[in-house]
């Protein structure tokens, strides 16, 4: 984390009006478990890479959430996840859109950083940027009604690096000659994730 405290803001149900998150939002998602189809939508968390962070928090009434909706259905706006292919699975089964275009710091570290297997969060926050994480509160109960200050931190932690973190693996992608590689699995995650929804998550349907 940076010297100064973070901003955090927790919203209920969705995002105020008018926040303005540039042309790039952080994105990550807060589930009750890894099955989209059993496991509900809990949290959103969205930065501008600035090192403030709003949460938007959901309880099983339901996922209306105009404007975080508007926000992730923005052609002009780049949504920065790492590991997508999860959230993007999670965003559209809940609130119903295809977020595009979409970056995912998780499939360009395993383009670039191929000297190592471990590409999580922490990993990469250690080795690039010299942070570390808590991932203490990674399996928490994300469905509670008010979240815990420890909760709230380690779901700002998710979204608040992941700027940076691009930034660096940009730079490696251009070194390697990989950065045209990489926009095309962040352009196919679109299909990745349909798959995943409807039946094909542990088929490889390239296979012979």
């Amino acid at each position: 984390m940076s010297a100064s405290a973070p901003s955090i803001e927790l919203h209920s149900g969705d995002l105020p009006e008018g926040l303005d998150f540039g042309d790039c939002v952080a994105i990550d998602t807060e589930t009750l478990g890894l099955k989209p189809d059993r496991d509900r939508l809990c949290l959103v968390q969205l930065s501008a890479g600035d090192g403030s962070c709003h949460l938007v928090q959901f309880s099983e009434a339901g996922y209306d959430a105009p404007h975080l909706k508007a926000l992730l259905n923005k052609p002009a706006i780049t949504k920065l996840f790492h590991y997508a292919r999860f959230d993007l699975a999670v965003l559209s089964r809940y609130l119903g859109v295809t977020c595009a275009p979409v970056y995912c710091t998780k499939i360009a570290s395993k383009l670039v950083r191929t000297y190592t297997d471990r590409h999580g969060l922490k990993d990469l926050c250690r080795e690039l940027l010299r942070i570390d994480l808590s991932k203490d509160q990674q399996s928490s109960d994300w469905g509670a009604a008010k979240l815990s200050r420890e909760q709230i931190r380690y779901a700002a932690s998710d979204v608040l690096h992941l700027h940076e973190l691009k930034r660096k693996l940009d730079e490696m992608l251009v070194r390697e000659g990989r950065a045209d590689l990489a926009s095309a699995c962040f352009q196919f995650l679109a299909t990745r994730v349909r798959l995943d929804l409807e039946g094909w998550a542990n088929e490889d349907v390239f296979a012979h």
